[in-house]
């Protein structure tokens, strides 16, 4: 399964305690306790919001480097502000742009495409019958869409390629709901990739197997999991309303009233995957997904791949998500706050 951004395991070092420490009034390191470091490197900085890069640099003592890495064309944070490019653009701040690419060959489509969607050009698909790491496939409507996807991941690319499709293929969707949602796809890949497991436990609306793909909805500091972790359930015991979870080599429980920490990961959102990288990733591209097609989302998704990414698009949905730009326009003044102290 997929390893998860490393902030999640920093934030245990930063944060308070509890199962949801980002909502909790305070930080366990500050001014008065700061961390101690010669040198914080801080991986996926473009995660990184205004309101969590001031408690870092207030638990940072003077004498501390800090280094950040990231890539400042992906999502911007969730939360307010875009610190990592407003660092780059005012100059202030010593920088280094990477270009070379060690995750595939130079020639890989997986990078071309990357860079022509960075672009806003249309990526470019293998001729027919041609073996590549990236396909492009039209589909006619949602329906159509929803049908190709399903048959890409559960017999498609396994046949062909040899993949996992638990293991291995993750689908990375731009929305939660609808029908080409995470919630509608995982429904429907489950009942296909995992239809007959037994026993089968129902909590907050979902029905859990053994066998079956999940994801960690939020930080559990008791647990050691984080927000992003995927791992596959082993064990259910359904009198004792217990569900034990397989999460990166640990055996992880789970009582069925902590159940609400967990959902269905056959499909997640990009956002979720946002730090991650998987062997195969396939993303679905439609109308219905209109309100979240931006150029950013799309080449975060497709740059969560490092083996093999395939896009079931409507070719309309394509067209304005490799068109659009509006998620980078946000409203700070960092960039000139820092550039005026040069």
């Amino acid at each position: 399964m997929a390893k998860p951004p490393s902030q999640r395991r920093w934030m245990a070092g930063l944060s308070s305690g509890g199962s949801n420490a980002g909502l909790a009034p305070g930080f366990k390191r500050d001014a008065e306790y700061p961390l101690e470091a010669e040198l914080l490197v801080l991986d996926e900085a473009s995660m990184l919001d205004t309101v969590l890069m001031n408690q870092l640099l207030r638990a940072l003592p003077d004498e501390t480097a800090l280094l950040l890495v990231g890539d400042v064309d992906q999502l911007p944070s969730v939360g307010p502000g875009r610190v990592l490019a407003d660092l780059i653009a005012s100059g202030a701040i010593p920088t280094v742009r990477l270009t070379e690419v060690f995750r595939q060959a130079l020639s890989s489509r997986i990078i071309v495409n990357a860079h022509r969607i960075h672009s806003g050009e249309w990526p470019i698909a293998p001729a027919k019958g041609e073996t590549s790491d990236f396909y492009l496939i039209e589909a006619a409507d949602a329906d159509n869409l929803a049908e190709k996807l399903v048959a890409s991941v559960t017999q498609r690319i396994p046949n062909r390629f040899g993949f996992d499709p638990l293991a291995e293929i993750q689908v990375l969707t731009p929305m939660n709901r609808g029908g080409l949602g995470t919630q509608a796809l995982n429904l429907a890949l489950q009942q296909r990739l995992n239809p007959d497991a037994q026993p089968r436990l129902q909590r907050f609306g979902t029905t859990y197997a053994p066998g079956d793909k999940v994801i960690q909805r939020v930080n559990n500091y008791d647990k050691e999991v984080f927000n992003g972790d995927i791992g596959q359930i082993t064990r259910i015991d359904a009198e004792a309303g217990l569900v034990v979870v397989a999460i990166d080599g640990r055996a992880v429980e789970y009582e069925a009233s902590a159940l609400d920490e967990l959902g269905l990961a056959y499909a997640i959102s990009i956002h979720k995957a946002q730090g991650s990288e998987y062997p195969v990733v396939v993303i679905p591209l439609a109308m219905q997904h209109y309100a979240l097609l931006e150029r950013n989302l799309l080449y975060t998704g497709v740059t969560r791949g490092r083996q093999l990414v395939v896009l079931i698009v409507e070719a309309k949905a394509l067209r304005i998500a490799v068109g659009r730009q509006q998620a980078t326009r946000r409203i700070t003044r960092l960039a000139e706050r820092l550039g005026g102290l040069g």
